[in-house]
């Protein structure tokens, strides 16, 4: 969903936004960073968001802790709560000789136990987008040559966040002992069901009344953004985000008359287009491990049988995809991508051509299909 939808339906909706745990994260990391420059305690931190927007939180807490402060912030999700609302992002924040931001995972705050996450093993849970987030607020309050000289240490904490996990896929991906500091933008926007596929059928009848008849569906921001990188030529009405309403997007562009559709994302949600699941929320079932290792097994050449029990044992869809680069055997992303192109099309109907990208996380293209 492009911007301009969004902020059309949020204010139709009249729904409060919230923030994320990265935004939490970042706003008690700046106070703390602050208490300690200052030798004061601010009531409110405020901090630089992605699109130069900006967060201010109130403190929850503030206190000394040895050669550092600990700080707290209440994380409010809006009016599309999920398990951590209401939860306490706390940062405890010291100085070190080592340039750079250091991270600890403290109380409540997940570390990642097995391959194929977005961070490497051993690492806390906190993914690339929010180290981002959190880097901004530090720079804001120390400067970037502060951080070449000399560093800041982090430890995120989350009381009763590892029972707050147990109500996540944390577990089941081997993110043990709490949650994960997540967001790439530090916003959350709520959306019920119907107010989000409301906003697909206004901009799939904005590009179509402005003469822009080939759409590009895409599973989320970074998906689009990719997209829009390797199709500089195509129109921005062009681009909708139709997130994991994938089956509705394409029949309301079907039905509404778009002359060509392409479908953008990553291996995660394309696995499940690949199987005819075209509504691709979690809720809706998780990744199926053992249907992409089974493509992989039909791969020329095949992957060798032991490997081939490891693929199926694999954490994620990009453990998998680890594993089979390592073996120097191709093809898997093809073979998804070729599928997701046929049960798109045979989900119109055959009635429009459609094409699909898939991504890998930085943004190359591993795949490309059409039917």
């Amino acid at each position: 969903m492009s911007r301009r939808a969004k902020a059309r339906h949020r204010d139709a909706a009249q729904l409060r936004t919230g923030f994320t745990t990265s935004a939490c994260a970042a706003g008690a990391a700046r106070a703390a960073i602050e208490a300690l420059r200052t030798e004061s305690i601010p009531s409110v931190v405020s901090i630089p968001l992605p699109g130069g927007r900006s967060a201010t939180f109130e403190l929850a807490r503030c206190e000394p802790l040895g050669d550092g402060i600990r700080t707290g912030v209440i994380k409010d999700a809006g009016d599309d709560p999920d398990v951590t609302h209401g939860a306490e992002i706390q940062a405890a924040v010291r100085f070190i000789d080592t340039p750079g931001i250091h991270y600890e995972a403290g109380e409540g705050v997940g570390v990642a136990t097995r391959p194929g996450l977005e961070i490497p093993v051993g690492e806390p849970s906190v993914s690339p987008g929010a180290r981002r987030i959190i880097r901004r607020a530090v720079i804001a309050a120390v400067g970037e040559d502060f951080l070449r000289s000399q560093g800041v240490h982090i430890t995120l904490s989350v009381p009763g966040g590892e029972a707050i996990a147990q109500e996540t896929l944390n577990p089941r991906l081997g993110v043990l002992g709490g949650i994960s500091i997540l967001g790439t933008t530090g916003i959350v926007v709520p959306y019920s069901e119907g107010a989000y596929r409301g906003s697909i059928v206004v901009e799939i009848k904005a590009a179509l009344r402005n003469g822009v008849t080939h759409l590009a569906l895409t599973t989320g921001k970074r998906s689009e953004s990719y997209l829009m990188r390797a199709r500089p030529t195509w129109p921005e009405l062009a681009f909708i985000q139709v997130g994991d309403h994938v089956g509705f997007g394409l029949k309301r562009a079907a039905r509404l008359g778009a002359k060509g559709i392409a479908l953008s994302g990553m291996i995660g949600k394309l696995s499940k287009i690949a199987q005819g699941r075209m509504h691709t929320h979690v809720s809706q079932g998780l990744i199926d491990i053992p249907f992409i290792a089974s493509l992989a097994g039909t791969l020329q050449p095949p992957p060798p049988p032991e490997l081939l029990a490891r693929l199926h044992q694999a954490n994620t869809a990009r453990h998998i995809q680890m594993m089979l680069r390592k073996a120097d055997i191709p093809g898997l992303e093809q073979g998804i991508a070729d599928l997701a192109a046929q049960q798109a099309a045979a989900h119109i109907e055959h009635n429009v051509p459609v094409e699909v990208f898939l991504w890998d996380i930085k943004g190359a293209l591993l795949a490309y299909a059409t039917a």
